[in-house]
């Protein structure tokens, strides 16, 4: 038997992939799916897994391939897919090689332009309070478009019609292809170099979605927003909406529309000037009129005849308020005199040195009240004690002693009261007033002694 001849792991996987690239049905694949684990490298490189309710693939699309899509795909998103089927050799597993990509069931272009949109507007460049308003009179307008469309003419025409005095600075970029969006841009920052231009139209004519979609460009949105000078959108038809549109200060139908925003017509402005000039006209002769009437009032009345009288009643009143003013200082004076003559007394009262005598009489009467109180309670005191002291020796056991009676003592200093407490035998102490004499009893005797 024959011995078999073992692969290597690596050498099967290499096998396998042959036999897929080789296959010319696993080289252009058609598949859609629901986009699930979407993983965009830093590279630019796109990695995911597409499945249905039934199964699940890997794909992978590479940053060659994923520049050319408009839009961003994500998790739950339905596409269509042109791809390559092979063998990861590293793992074994086969996956998709996605050339091509487009959503299932909405046009690629239409997406690109609602996740656009959806972006910018959380970012604030549709914010209404950040609009500029154009000017009422500008002296130089801006157009940015290509200089051979038909757009270009009907804007320049409308705006030489309508507002002749104004000067126009046409700026050429590329409004249809791959960089259209750069070169609008660009013609945006170029024309807020310029300091003369006062407003800017940028737009185009109508066309398709493809043929307007530089102005749907987020290089196009951001040029917009940071341009200082207020800008005019006028893209396609009354219809067609773009992201320029959103972001613009004013956003007009028509390139022609755009113009009649841009400039007042001169028409208007002249009969404008013409009824305004007829009602200064009309208010000056008024004014004349009245200042005439006041002058001549003024020039008829008494003052104006009789100058002299006015001059002398003008003496009448100085004289009358020199009177008053005098009257007034006088009075001021008796009041101020009176209270300092209030002030003095009341300084004299309060006087330190008055305040000193009338202290130093209190303060001897207090020390007179206070010498005789204590004089008075020293004798109280003494003929308290001089009594106590008579009462203390009248009532002291030596003051018994002394008349002859004495006082004996058994066992340790208890007082001997009784016979009951006495013992043949027994020593007593018998204190005298001169000292104590120390016996012993011999003889126990109950009764009264007679």
């Amino acid at each position: 038997m024959q011995t078999p001849q073992y692969l290597t792991v690596k050498s099967l996987t290499k096998y396998i992939k042959r036999k897929f690239d080789a296959d010319p049905y696993l080289s252009d694949v058609f598949v859609k799916g629901e986009i699930s684990n979407f993983k965009k490298h830093s590279s630019g490189h796109m990695y995911f897994t597409l499945k249905d309710d039934k199964s699940r693939i890997m794909a992978v699309m590479f940053s060659g391939a994923a520049r050319t899509m408009k839009f961003i795909p994500e998790n739950g998103m339905n596409v269509l897919v042109k791809a390559s089927v092979t063998v990861y050799e590293s793992s074994g597993q086969y996956q998709l090689y996605i050339k091509e990509m487009q959503p299932d069931g909405i046009g690629e272009l239409f997406l690109a332009y609602e996740q656009l949109k959806e972006k910018l507007e959380k970012s604030g460049l549709f914010d209404a309070s950040l609009k500029k308003n154009l000017p009422l009179y500008p002296q130089t307008i801006g157009i940015i478009t290509s200089p051979t469309g038909a757009a270009v003419r009907d804007v320049i025409t409308t705006i030489k019609r309508r507002y002749p005095i104004g000067k126009i600075l046409l700026i050429p970029a590329l409004v249809q292809g791959q960089n259209a969006s750069r070169s609008i841009a660009e013609a945006i920052n170029k024309a807020n170099e310029k300091s003369e231009i006062d407003v800017l139209i940028i737009g185009r004519g109508g066309g398709s979605i493809e043929e307007l979609w530089a102005f749907n460009e987020e290089v196009v949105a951001h040029a917009i927003y940071q341009s200082k000078i207020p800008i005019i959108s006028a893209v396609g038809h009354e219809t067609d909406f773009t992201i320029a549109d959103f972001v613009a200060d004013v956003r007009a139908a028509t390139p022609t529309a755009a113009a009649e925003l841009a400039v007042p017509h001169i028409e208007e402005l002249l009969e404008r000037l013409m009824n305004r000039k007829s009602r200064l006209f009309s208010s000056m002769g008024q004014h004349i009129r009245f200042k005439n009437s006041q002058l001549e009032a003024i020039t008829r009345s008494y003052m104006m005849k009789n100058p002299q009288k006015l001059y002398e009643q003008k003496w009448e009143q100085l004289d009358r308020l020199t009177e008053r003013l005098h009257t007034a200082q006088r009075n001021d004076y008796s009041r101020k005199r009176d209270r300092f003559v209030q002030l003095e007394n009341l300084l004299q009262r309060n006087h330190p040195a008055r305040k000193l005598v009338v202290s130093i009489d209190r303060y001897n009467a207090t020390k007179r009240r206070l010498t005789n109180e204590a004089r008075n309670i020293f004798k109280h005191k003494a003929r308290e004690f001089t009594g106590k002291l008579a009462t203390l020796e009248a009532l002291s056991p030596l003051s018994i002693l002394q008349r002859g009676f004495s006082i004996a003592y058994i066992d340790e200093n208890h007082i001997l009261k009784s016979v009951e407490q006495a013992e043949e035998g027994k020593k007593i102490e018998v204190s005298v007033t001169d000292g104590s004499v120390y016996c012993t009893i011999d003889h126990i005797e109950k009764g009264d002694k007679k």
